[in-house]
């Protein structure tokens, strides 16, 4: 095995002088440059001869060394040619950009035109002259008696419509009957009958014979008699069949017995009154809601189907209206009388095939469903027909404590 070999010691016969005294070393400096010379090159081959894989190791070392010194020698000049890029790509992309930002600004700017010449047209111009008997003799009113039913009945026929009231009660129907008749001029026939059963389609198709129908107002519902969860609704089987019979299946036979004669002669209206708690989801009056919703989906479809034969159907989304069922008694500018409300919703008929029918209702409506998330919209009115079930139930619970008070007293 041969011996390694060692770098050579550094000598005073390499030209350098050493002296050792007083514990310091001093080395000629006129040749330190050829002994650091002489030594690396002992120490390389000292170290080819004793690691094998010198040449590998070293070579990466190497280039690595190679390859970082030329990075730090360019980069101002490549950081210079690269922000020259930059611009260059910037002032490529200046006018492309300029004409997407000008259409995105001008689209706006028409959409947002359109939208108040649209509001002005609907709201402050309206379409009132439409209704009138050039689209038949006759207007039908299902729930006339009371509330907004009542007060279309009274538009229908100051606008010179013969009337045709179909509710419940023959007693308030003969009442509202007279009042029309002595105040408009008016014919008026009225049909009794209890939207809640489904055998009475028979007894109003009857009643409609014969008749030129030129508007028919599907207004009769009913709803719940205080905010109530599902499970917790009195008599539930009862509730769910009377609820679907008249909000649902009232409006579809309706439309079966009047619309065949309103196609044959190519004009005729129908609005089906819905209720802006169809438009989401409102807790604690599910099932309501889910009724207008339909009507609301009802309507919508069958004004496509039938829009190019000279129909409009029309589905209408009341916010409050003070009235008999919303137990609304001093009216506001966000809860107008059945009068007001009928008077603003007709002159929407043929410029909208869904509306709020009501200026502060549309505002109302527009916030609802289009700026706020629609889960907020549920949560609020959870918690607002939550509020209402409790006062109503507290209120429920005295009454029932001052008659079992009174009945002792007796």
């Amino acid at each position: 095995m041969t011996a390694p070999l060692l770098p050579p010691p550094l000598s005073p016969a390499h030209g350098g002088t050493l002296r050792s005294g007083g514990g310091q070393v001093k080395v000629d400096v006129t040749h330190t440059l050829l002994q650091m010379r002489l030594l690396y090159g002992g120490c390389r081959r000292w170290i080819k001869q004793n690691c094998s894989c010198w040449a590998a190791r070293t070579r990466p070392i190497h280039e690595g060394l190679h390859i970082h010194t030329l990075t730090h020698a360019e980069s101002p000049r490549a950081a210079a040619m690269n922000w020259k890029n930059v611009e260059e790509m910037i002032r490529r992309a200046e006018t492309p950009l300029f004409w997407v930002g000008a259409f995105t600004v001008a689209s706006l700017a028409l959409w947002l035109l359109y939208r108040l010449l649209s509001g002005f047209r609907i709201w402050v111009l309206g379409n009132g002259q439409l209704l009138s008997p050039k689209l038949g003799k006759w207007a039908v009113v299902t729930g006339a008696t009371d509330g907004i039913g009542k007060s279309y009945a009274e538009e229908l026929a100051r606008r010179g419509f013969a009337m045709m009231l179909i509710s419940r009660s023959q007693d308030k129907l003969d009442d509202v009957a007279k009042s029309l008749e002595e105040q408009y001029k008016v014919e008026t026939r009225t049909i009794a009958v209890d939207f809640g059963k489904t055998d009475i389609y028979s007894k109003i198709e009857a009643g409609l014979t014969g008749l030129e129908i030129g508007v028919l107002v599907n207004n009769v519902g009913v709803s719940y008699p205080y905010p109530e969860y599902y499970l917790h609704i009195p008599d539930l089987d009862n509730f769910i069949t009377n609820m679907i019979n008249v909000n649902m299946t009232s409006v579809c036979q309706m439309t079966r017995l009047v619309l065949p004669r309103m196609a044959e002669r190519s004009k005729g209206v129908i609005l089906n009154i819905s209720s802006a708690s169809g438009m989401y989801p409102v807790p604690l009056l599910t099932v309501y809601s889910a009724t207008k919703a339909f009507v609301d989906f009802f309507s919508r479809g069958l004004q496509e189907e039938y829009r190019r034969q000279g129909i409009i159907i029309q589905s209408v989304l009341p916010f409050f209206v003070a009235t008999k069922m919303t137990r609304i008694r001093k009216p506001t500018l966000d809860k107008p009388t059945p009068e007001r409300y009928v008077a603003a919703e007709l002159t929407t008929v043929g410029l909208q095939s869904q509306t709020n029918g009501y200026f502060p209702h549309a505002v109302m409506g527009w916030v609802t469903t289009k700026l706020v998330p629609s889960s907020i919209v549920i949560f609020l009115g959870a918690r607002m027909n939550r509020l209402q079930r409790t006062g109503y139930l507290q209120r429920r619970k005295l009454r029932e404590q001052r008659n079992g008070a009174s009945l002792k007293s007796e």
